[in-house]
């Protein structure tokens, strides 16, 4: 059987959301998606959120609950992508999504060719590649400081775990604060000149 997560908080709160039996997706667990939420809920509502590596969808739905104008979902695994499309129709939700089921890298290289065209960026990209492909987040962090993806003030949160740690800098990104909660980490970037790093522990 299918493991369950609830949505936390938002206009789907407690609403269920399923994952994949036997796949090796990793859900972020719901303290650490709450603890990520606690820190965007200022500035979620009316947002542009890209969800990579995006699994389950958990996290960019709980960005749509809470009033993210629009989700971009990047997931090249069939059927995590199908997935994402089932939890969303479970709940009802027909717009303001998309759901690119191919590579992180050629997935942000397409947004990246419309972000020209359209000239506005995202306010929030989450990234959570699997804990052991150490390499993903070195291209995907090095794409998203080289590319304009980002829209003014705009964040870039990693989830690694606690003990593997990512580059204080990759291209114009600068990384501001680490927080810390069980066994995970969440890392936040920004570009150009950040404010000295902060290391915070959500036990």
């Amino acid at each position: 059987m299918a493991a369950l997560m609830r949505v936390i908080a938002g206009t789907y709160r407690s609403r269920i959301l399923r994952s994949l039996k036997g796949l090796a997706l990793r859900p972020t667990s719901d303290r650490l998606r709450e603890t990520l939420f606690n820190v965007l809920a200022p500035n979620i509502s009316g947002a542009r959120f890209a969800d990579l590596f995006a699994g389950t969808g958990a996290i960019g739905i709980e960005a749509l609950s809470r009033g993210a104008a629009e989700v971009v979902f990047i997931e090249k695994h069939a059927p995590a992508a199908a997935l994402i499309r089932k939890n969303l129709d479970s709940l009802g939700i027909r717009s303001g999504f998309t759901v690119l089921p191919i590579d992180v890298l050629r997935g942000l290289d397409m947004l990246a060719s419309n972000a020209k065209r359209k000239d506005s960026g995202f306010d929030f990209i989450f990234l959570d590649p699997p804990y052991a492909a150490a390499t993903d987040y070195e291209r995907v962090l090095g794409f998203l400081g080289a590319a304009d993806l980002l829209a003014p003030g705009g964040m870039v949160i990693a989830e690694h775990r606690r003990n593997f740690d990512l580059p204080e800098k990759a291209e114009s990104l600068r990384r501001f604060r680490v927080l810390k909660q069980g066994d995970a980490a969440l890392s936040f970037y920004r570009r150009g000149g950040a404010a000295a790093e902060e290391n915070d522990s959500a036990e």
